[in-house]
Order: C-alpha cells, then structure tokens, then sequence
C-alpha cells in the first residue's frame, strides 16, 4: 500500500485545508470552543455551505450529486476536516437514508427526498430502537397496517421508539415497522419514511448524564403513512436495515476524528502534572496508556483505508464495517477515559441546571468542566449502531465462519 499522496492529491489537501479556513462559520467556532450547546441552525450551517460547494456528499454517487471523488481524495477530506474539528454533516440524512434511497428507492423517491438531504434543508432521524429492540432490533413491535381510504392506500402505524437522536428538531424519520406480524422475526418488516409533522407522533426527550437533550422517546398514535412512502418491498425492509447498518457503522468508526482526539490528549498530558510534579505524559505508566492508544489507531486506520480502497472498487461495506465499529468506538471511549483521568478531580462533573454565571464557580483547567460530561455521553458508541456484543457474533459468523 503506497501511502505517499501524489502531487494531485497534495494539491487536494490544499484546496481543502483552504477551503475550510477561508469558510467555517467563526460563531460556530466560538460556541464549541466554550462548549456551548448548539441549536438547529449551528448544526446545519457547516453543512449547508459544504452543499453549495458540492461537498456535502463525499460518498454518494456523482449522479445523485456526490463529489466523484477517490477513495483518497475522501480520506483526505475526513482527515482536514478532524483537523480544523468542523462539525461533520448530520449522518442521518447524508450517510444512512440517503444511501438506502438512491439504492432502493423508486425514481419519486429519489426525486423528493435526496435534494433536501443533500442541502440540509430537510432534518432527517432514525427509529429503529425500541424499548426491548435495541440490539436485537429484528424483535420491533412497532406496527404498520395497511389500510384503503378513498382509494389511496396507506399505513397506520402504532408503537414506540427510543433514543432517538436529535428527532426534536427533525423534518422526517425513517422508521421500521412490522407490517406482518406472523412472519419470523426478521421477515415481515418494512422500511416506511416517515414525516415527523404527521398527526399522532409525540416526541419526549431523555436527558442524558451530561445533561444533554440528545436523545428522544417518539411514540406513534394511528400515525398515518402513505404506502408510496415505504423503500423497498413490503415485508423486506430487513433488507434496507441491514444495508443501512453497514454504512452507519464504517462512519461510526471516526478514525480521523480519534487522531485529533489523541493529538489533543497528548497536548493536555503534557501541560498536566502528576503527584510527582512531573508532566503527566513523562509518567511512563500514563505515557503507555497513550502510546497503546496510538498503536491501535493505526491499525485501525490501515483497515479503513483497505476498506475505502474496496468501496473504491464497487465492493460495499461488508464485515469490516463491524471491525470499524468495534475499535473505532473503543478508541473514541479509551480517549474519553485519558481525559477524564488526567483532570482528576477537577473533573467532577457541575450543575447544568445552576445560571450560567454559576460556570465561574468552575475550578480547575479549563478543559476539565467538559470531560465528564464528555466522558459519560460517549457510553454510548459501544451501543449505538447495533451493540458491539452483536458486532462480533457477526465478525464470528462473517468472518470466521463460526
């Protein structure tokens, strides 16, 4: 594997880094470098100027607006981005949705719905997990029956979904709902697009331990959904999910975004002092910790580049993407952990509900105050994307023929 970019890919990395200088919103800047919430707006920003650069989709095909890039020219991409810390376009729309729709999709479909996935202007969420479905997804009750009403058929759908991200502020959700209840498990499923304006959906938020409003209960009531808005067949949108799961898992991954991660660990190591008055990072036993960290980062970059060079081929996401999501996820909680360990006490987690000037109360550095918040939100990656228990039954099975 030739690692060495070529004078045309430098040239890329350039117009990139450039790019990004020249056009990341300064607000956005200032609101993450205080860790400030972000609202709606802040989110779609970023996204929204990459859209009319032709940008925002680096992995779809030119067809349906993609950038036609390499394999290289998107790591490349990945990499400049993780470096300046952009905030990464929302994966609802761009990297899962989008995808299953331009692939299964009727030619209606794609007309409708890939133009606003593309722009940001349309917020997409998921409902997949429910309450007793979440790893084991197959076993959703959700339900879907079909209906005609004036000679139009529809479904009505009744159930409920959890830790669904962000579905506060979401335009349309792609839900799966059991349209045969009597099949076996991972039959009778369908994929239906769902819009989140629909009478009878509620959606209630759950606040997580960092005290963030990131994840939602939306329950459907007789929500009506018309039949031309399911993907796919009727009764394999198993299909769909286990297609979209792949590539959900490949970008959970975040190998670029670990490396800056480690970057910025390191730099607090070395501005940080253990009991001994040394920096932490000169303690051979915390210095270990980071130099296995960075090990097993490499390692997992070198598999995601053979498998950005097997997408390049045509060859979708297999296997791999558990192995991705697997590592990934781990380096992203073992980064969190460092962290955590290296503000030590003054990483006790505050009172979000105090007024904001209760933040001079705050002690410490100042990269402390976020660390447990931080810390506790990304207990999650190992979960999310199908469980990392699952993830290896399918590495056993894929992979290793057990």
């Amino acid at each position: 594997m030739d690692l060495a970019f070529s004078p045309e890919e430098t040239a890329f990395r350039d117009e990139v880094r450039a790019f990004i200088a020249e056009n990341y919103p300064a607000h956005l800047r200032g609101k993450q470098d205080e860790g400030e919430e972000l609202g709606r707006e802040d989110m779609l920003a970023w996204h929204r100027i990459l859209a009319k650069k032709g940008w925002a989709a680096p992995a779809w095909p030119k067809e349906y607006g993609g950038t036609g890039w390499t394999a290289t020219q998107r790591y490349i991409f990945s990499e400049e981005s993780a470096k300046a810390e952009t905030i990464p376009p929302l994966p609802f729309g761009i990297n899962m949705v989008g995808p299953v729709i331009y692939t299964f999709g009727t030619p209606e479909q794609k007309a409708k719905h890939l133009p606003g996935i593309l722009s940001g202007d349309v917020w997409w969420c998921q409902g997949y997990s429910e309450p007793g479905a979440g790893s084991d997804l197959a076993s959703l009750r959700t339900r879907a029956e079909r209906v005609t009403e004036d000679g139009k058929d529809y479904y009505i759908v009744n159930g409920q979904k959890t830790w669904t991200t962000l579905a506060q502020h979401a335009d349309w959700g792609f839900f799966l709902v059991r349209t045969d209840p009597g099949a076996k498990m991972q039959e009778g499923i369908s994929f239906l697009l769902i819009d989140m304006k629909s009478p009878g959906i509620t959606v209630k938020p759950i606040i997580t331990l960092g005290g963030e409003h990131e994840v939602n209960e939306v329950w459907l009531d007789n929500v009506k959904v018309p039949v031309e808005n399911r993907v796919y067949e009727e009764n394999k949108g198993w299909t769909c999910a286990k297609f979209l799961l792949a590539h959900e898992r490949t970008g959970i991954a975040g190998v670029a975004r670990s490396k800056r991660g480690i970057e910025k660990l390191k730099a607090i190591a070395k501005a940080e002092q253990d009991g001994t008055g040394q920096s932490l990072l000169a303690n051979p036993f915390f210095r270990r910790k980071v130099a296995e960290l960075e090990t097993d980062l490499t390692a997992l970059e070198f598999t995601e580049l053979r498998t950005l060079a097997g997408e390049a081929s045509g060859k979708g996401p297999g296997p791999e993407s558990s192995l991705l999501k697997v590592k990934g996820t781990e380096i992203q909680q073992r980064i969190t952990e460092l962290v955590l360990e290296a503000a030590g006490n003054y990483a006790a987690p505050y009172f979000r509900a105090l007024p904001e000037a209760s933040n001079e109360y705050a002690i410490g550095p100042d990269f402390a105050h976020r660390a447990a918040p931080t810390y506790f939100n990304m207990r999650k990656t190992s979960i999310y994307g199908g469980s990392n228990e699952i993830q290896r039954n399918i590495i056993a099975k894929m992979v290793l023929g057990l």
